[in-house]
């Protein structure tokens, strides 16, 4: 019986990269670079996603050590359960699946948005309007229909869900290449003025959208159980990854800005897939093809968040701090399936709250993706000072200096986020999705505390840790 209630350990390197990389590259790069582009200048844009993939390669790389360390389903719930405690392990998971959630209620939701681009006026059926966006079956139905089929692959095992993701990946770069080379050739670097805009104000509003969309790298730890690599390649292609998506976006930023002036970029709805049309004569079925990559991207972050997101409650489970219900695997398939289920029910009510109650919880979103960040480079610091003696296959030189350099720029992130500063999150609905989270996560532990015990967890940590020691 014990044999059975164990995650498949099948991933090779192909699989491993493609799930993060994947995950990183979403629907993002299609809808957002126009809006990157025209708050920061083409220059500052790209100088905005450095920064911000900078502070994700520190934070990557005391990932990579940990993860390395402690491969076990559930990356940071282990690292803070290690360093800090079973309270701080909870708040640290808890945030972190907020940011998964609301990446796969992002997808549902920009699904149906390409759908406009492919198909123009396809969507019909009004059935009621949300904060001036009107929902219409068509829409929300799209957005429905990709839900369940994303559950499904993710429900039916880690083989099949890795397998669609390598090759979904392959179609996002091959458009990824065509954007690039076509821009470079046929570009004018005229268009690229203005380089900066708005000053730091504009370089500031787009380094708070980059957490978001570099999160992805952080599905490596929480699938590191079923990973069956050396534990020190398990740290080198998290790295890999973080790079792979900085040369990426700066790229599509660099060939959207040399194909389109400000006035274009304005005008357009989905500014990749225009750039793309444009860059090859104006050519439809080109930016067609770009939207193909983007619904790659979609179909890869989805099944990527699925993963990471079932795998961290399924670690909360496990330890008795959510229902132990959720800690079951499929007899057959060695899924989390019901938590595969209970974030398929996010997914499928996602596109009926329309477009801009997405925007809300993409943002609130963000910022428990960096409090779990922190959270893992506090982890870090702590578990360098208090177990030296651990075994650490990807060992970072210098101490606890990366630890704490992670510390400082995930914190002057996070401030971004507060009341008073240019991308504060929005009051009331962002700050509301905070404290709903909060509140749930409190009576979901309270409950499974209450009924499990406290030293269950205790036990149940030492005994997943001591097996991997």
């Amino acid at each position: 019986m014990e044999n059975e209630q164990k995650l498949l350990k099948i991933l090779g390197n192909k699989d491993v990269l493609a799930l993060a990389f994947g995950a990183m590259i979403g629907w993002g790069w299609v809808v957002t670079t126009g809006l990157w582009i025209t708050e920061a200048g083409s220059l500052g844009a790209i100088l905005a996603f450095v920064i911000g993939g900078t502070v994700v390669v520190f934070v990557g790389l005391t990932y990579a050590e940990l993860s390395s360390a402690l491969p076990l389903a559930g990356g940071e719930h282990v690292y803070s359960f290690k360093a800090m405690g079973r309270i701080a392990s909870f708040i640290t998971t808890w945030a972190i699946i907020l940011g998964y959630v609301s990446v796969v209620a992002f997808e549902a939701v920009a699904l149906p948005t390409v759908f406009d681009y492919l198909i123009p006026g396809y969507s019909m059926g009004h059935l009621y309007t949300i904060a001036g966006w009107d929902v219409t079956i068509t829409w929300a139905g799209v957005g429905i229909i990709g839900s369940v089929l994303i559950a499904w692959i993710n429900y039916r095992g880690i083989k099949l869900t890795t397998a669609i993701s390598f090759i979904l990946t392959l179609l996002i770069l091959i458009a990824g290449i065509l954007l690039i080379t076509g821009s470079t050739a046929n570009g004018n670097p005229q268009n690229m003025q203005p380089l900066f805009e708005e000053g730091i104000a504009g370089l500031l509003t787009v380094i708070i959208m980059t957490p978001f969309m570099f999160v992805g790298f952080d599905v490596i730890p929480q699938a590191a159980e079923e990973i069956n690599l050396k534990q020190k390649r398990i740290g080198q292609l998290l790295i890999f990854s973080v790079i792979l998506a900085i040369v990426w976006y700066v790229a599509v930023i660099f060939g959207v800005s040399r194909i389109m002036n400000p006035a274009e970029l304005a005008e357009s709805n989905l500014v990749t897939a225009d750039a793309m049309a444009l860059a090859f004569g104006d050519s439809r079925m080109m930016g067609n093809i770009l939207v193909l990559g983007g619904i790659g991207g979609i179909l890869t972050s989805w099944i990527g968040f699925y993963v990471g997101g079932s795998r961290a409650i399924y670690a909360l489970a496990q330890a008795g701090m959510l229902p132990k219900s959720l800690g079951e695997l499929h007899p057959k398939y060695k899924t989390p399936h019901k938590a595969i289920l209970l974030i398929g029910f996010f997914s499928v009510i996602a596109p009926l709250f329309g477009r801009p109650a997405l925007v809300w919880l993409v943002n609130a979103g963000g910022l428990g993706l960096v409090v779990a960040w922190l959270m893992v480079a506090v982890s870090f610091v702590i578990l360098r000072k208090r177990e030296p003696e651990m075994k650490r296959p990807f060992k970072l030189p210098g101490g606890t200096a990366i630890g704490w350099i992670a510390i400082v720029l995930t914190i002057g992130i996070a401030v971004l986020y507060m009341p008073g500063m240019p991308s504060a999150l929005a009051w009331p609905y962002e700050w509301a999705i905070i404290g709903l989270w909060a509140v749930l996560g409190f009576i979901f532990y309270k409950y499974s505390v209450a009924k499990y015990g406290k030293d269950y967890a205790d036990e149940h940590m030492k005994k997943e840790i001591d097996r991997i020691a």
